[in-house]
Order: C-alpha cells, then sequence, then structure tokens
C-alpha cells in the first residue's frame, strides 16, 4: 500500500488514464470459487512474469480468498492482535489485512513500462477506479492524504468518523504490476477485529461494507461496475480463457 501525494492525485477523465497504445484489451477473468492464497500468488507471479516477457496479454482476476490475514512489507508483528486465521507474509506494499468471503479482490496485472511508468500515478488510478466503482451504487468513496485506502464518511456514528471501505496494495516487477485492490462487499467485518487493519488504530476509523453500509449489492453486482469503470480508466476488457490465471 502506497500512499500517493497530491500532485498524482488528479481527477481521472475517461479516455484511459493508463492507455495501451496498439496492445490488445485486458483480459477479465472471474473465479467463482474462493482461491487458496498461495495458489493465487503463485498463479499472479506466474502470469506476471508471462506478460513481462511479452508471451500473455494483460489481465485483472476477480476472485475471494478463503478467511486470512496478509502482511505486507511495513507489517507489524504486533498488529495481529487474535491469530484466528492463518497470516500469509507478501511482496506488496503495506501493513495487515484481511481477505474473506464477501471481499471481491481484484489481482491487477498491466505492464506500466508500455503504459505509463510512475507508480504514484498507478496508484492514484487504482483509487480512482474504486471510486468509480462506488459511485455506481451512489457510495461516495474519498482519499486520504494520511490513510492509505478508500473511505466513506460516518456522520451517524459521531463527528469525524470514517470508515474504510476498500484497500490497495501493489508490488511491480520488471514494471508489471501485481496484488492490486480488496473492496468489501458482504464480509464478516469482526474478522477485522483480530488485528490492526493498516496499522491505523484511531477509533474514529473503522471498517465497512456496501451491506453494511444498507444496500442490496451483489458480487456480480460489484463485477458489473468495476469492469465499466475499469474500462474507462485504463481501457478495453474482453473475456479470458478459463485457465488465463
Amino acid at each position: 500500500m502506497i500512499n500517493t501525494p497530491v500532485n498524482a492525485r488528479q481527477t481521472l477523465t475517461s479516455g484511459g488514464f493508463f492507455p495501451l497504445a496498439g496492445g490488445p484489451p485486458v483480459e477479465w477473468l472471474i473465479s467463482d470459487a474462493p482461491i487458496p492464497y498461495p495458489e493465487a500468488v503463485a498463479a499472479m507471479e506466474s502470469r506476471a512474469a508471462a506478460i513481462a516477457a511479452g508471451e500473455s496479454p494483460e489481465l485483472v482476476w476477480l476472485l475471494e480468498h478463503p478467511p486470512l490475514y496478509t502482511s505486507g512489507t511495513s507489517g507489524q508483528a504486533t498488529d495481529l492482535l487474535d491469530p484466528r486465521f492463518p497470516l500469509h507474509a507478501t511482496g506488496r506494499g503495506g501493513q495487515l489485512t484481511y481477505h474473506g468471503p464477501g471481499q471481491r479482490v481484484a489481482y491487477v496485472m498491466l505492464d506500466l513500462k508500455r503504459r505509463r511508468p510512475d507508480v504514484r500515478a498507478y496508484v492514484a488510478a487504482l483509487e480512482q477506479w474504486i471510486i468509480a466503482t462506488l459511485d455506481a451504487f451512489n457510495v461516495r468513496g474519498e482519499r486520504r492524504e494520511d490513510r492509505v485506502g478508500v473511505w466513506v464518511a460516518r456522520p451517524d456514528k459521531g463527528v469525524g468518523f470514517e470508515d474504510k471501505i476498500a484497500a490497495i496494495g501493489v508490488r511491480l516487477k520488471r514494471w508489471v504490476s501485481l496484488h492490486g485492490i480488496a473492496i468489501n462487499v458482504e464480509p464478516d467485518l469482526s474478522h477485522f477485529a483480530a488485528i490492526v487493519p493498516c496499522g491505523i488504530s484511531d477509533p474514529r476509523y473503522g471498517v465497512t461494507s456496501l451491506v453494511d453500509l444498507g444496500l442490496p449489492v451483489t458480487m456480480p453486482d460489484v463485477d458489473l461496475a468495476l469492469r465499466a469503470a475499469f474500462t474507462d480508466i485504463f481501457g478495453a476488457t474482453t473475456d479470458a480463457p478459463p485457465a488465463s490465471a
């Protein structure tokens, strides 16, 4: 997870903030069954290497994980309060986070060298992708300069209260992106209580989901919104073969 300075957090307009001139559409793959984390990382690493070598097209892979925690490169052991689920060390930036059923994880494998080799601008584009997706459900997602991810104001909880609805964590290998985003659709929010999510312990800042906000949203609804918003920012997509990841 990477904090992005103001000058990179510009307003992104339709037409492709990260276009791939002359390249094929980004493959779009959705896995219906939960994918174990080590299996997903191995598949992602393999695909990213193939993209860097020019042997495979770019890919966005939508999936869910069984309940687990991951620790990024800035993770602290003290942020794991209750080891109720497996903890996986990962090469992405950031600290501890939770993944599990009801959370849409999107692993994004794009060739930034051919698009725009600017990691901060790429993270800003991921933020805008999440915000545009949430906007499809009339949810106002917002960035915060001192906190990673996308947040929603919760005046119903008190003055200054906000909840995190989506996380971002990225890694680059040979300018191909790995990992990506996670949007809380309808996960068990109590599972976040076992960690200090992304190192944020201020009681004003919690975690929420679309369903927690009172929206009867399904995972297919979110997938459709993700794809439409992605196309506006990154360009065209095409359905991936089943074994694409």
